[in-house]
């Protein structure tokens, strides 16, 4: 029998393998993964209950009216949005349309793993500005500095996940004026927490492209829901390079549902951001440094213990992210309820 002479992209012999650590999470407190801690809407559930039927699984996905209703709610004509399969497609879709083999996509670093991954599957060029430490700022005259005329895509978290910083719309206008031949996304899953958005200017630049998901404060993660925001032509383009039922009927019929109670939404994002705060004063309490957030999260420094504090967090059922592997001694804790904050704080104190 002869060796296989079956081969791989070598772009994807080149990667590293993403292998989040999503097993056995439920039950436990969920301040891991930056998700609603308390779930979606109950009207969510109540909708999926009602239109749940053998009929209804057995066709094929009809977006219309989903469509409407989100670029409603997001204020945006229907040729300007693009239902995806979470946020992870939105970059997919992104990259497939715009990027091509040895074309540079340019990231901040630390920053969502997703962009590296889609773009190191493209067999893109990725070029990386780090973020500024102690306190993970921006790091924007670096990034500027780095366009050529090789970039094809520079995509940036705002909030940026895991750090939480954040950017001004001044500074994302700086962005798309440096790289006009460059597709710029400003992923905004964060954006309920942080209130400033950059959906406002894409009538202005050609180049931006925004992405919005479901999979955190609207509590529907495992429904992988997202949109992508674009002017009507760019749409078009990626609509092109798209699997044409790549959306979960459900997820998008549910995500009409999630928005039609923003009043949930407006309540949890109050009550996480009391929880930030308290948290926040809790860790300096202890003497724990973190970095600045305008997130639903907050990075904190636990030095050499970093990896300890995970698991000590975790026998005791509070699951945190450790993320001392990219900055060191980092530990990012998801904000929750005030009451889970508390939890934090009693446990971080037993064992600090």
């Amino acid at each position: 029998m002869t060796e296989s002479q079956l081969r791989p992209r070598q772009a994807v012999l080149d990667m590293a393998p993403y292998s989040p650590p999503t097993g056995q999470r439920l039950g436990k407190m969920r301040l891991d993964f930056n998700e609603n801690t308390v779930g979606c809407s109950p009207r969510v559930i109540e909708f999926l209950k009602d239109q749940l039927s053998g009929e209804g699984l057995a066709v094929y996905p009809d977006y219309t009216e989903a469509k409407a209703a989100l670029a409603k709610f997001f204020a945006v004509a229907e040729g300007e949005l693009l239902l995806t399969n979470g946020t992870d497609e939105a970059i997919q879709v992104l990259v497939n349309t715009y990027v091509d083999d040895g074309d540079e996509v340019l990231l901040a670093r630390p920053s969502y793993a997703m962009y590296r991954f889609y773009s190191e599957v493209a067999g893109a060029k990725v070029v990386e500005v780090d973020y500024r430490p102690p306190q993970v700022a921006f790091p924007l005259e670096e990034l500027l500095a780095a366009i050529t005329p090789k970039t094809r895509a520079v995509l940036v978290a705002n909030p940026n996940n895991p750090t939480g910083s954040a950017i001004g719309l001044d500074q994302v206008e700086r962005i798309l004026q440096a790289a006009p031949a460059a597709a710029v996304l400003i992923d905004e899953a964060y954006f309920e927490f942080f209130g400033v958005t950059a959906l406002g200017l894409i009538g202005k630049y050609p180049n931006l492209f925004v992405s919005r998901t479901f999979s955190k404060v609207f509590g529907m993660a495992a429904m992988r829901m997202g949109c992508l925001l674009s002017r009507a032509e760019n749409v078009a383009h990626m609509h092109k390079a798209q699997s044409p039922y790549s959306v979960n009927m459900l997820a998008a019929q549910a995500a009409v549902a999630a928005v039609q109670d923003i009043e949930y939404v407006n309540r949890y994002v109050a009550e996480a951001l009391a929880a930030r705060e308290m948290l926040r004063a809790g860790l300096a309490k202890l003497g724990i440094e973190q970095a600045p957030s305008e997130a639903n999260f907050i990075l904190g420094y636990f030095g050499a213990r970093a990896v300890e504090v995970r698991d000590a967090m975790r026998g005791h059922g509070i699951l945190v992210r450790d993320r001392s592997y990219e900055i060191p001694g980092g530990v990012r804790i998801t904000v929750g309820t005030r009451e889970q904050a508390q939890k934090v704080l009693d446990e971080l104190e037993r064992i600090w």
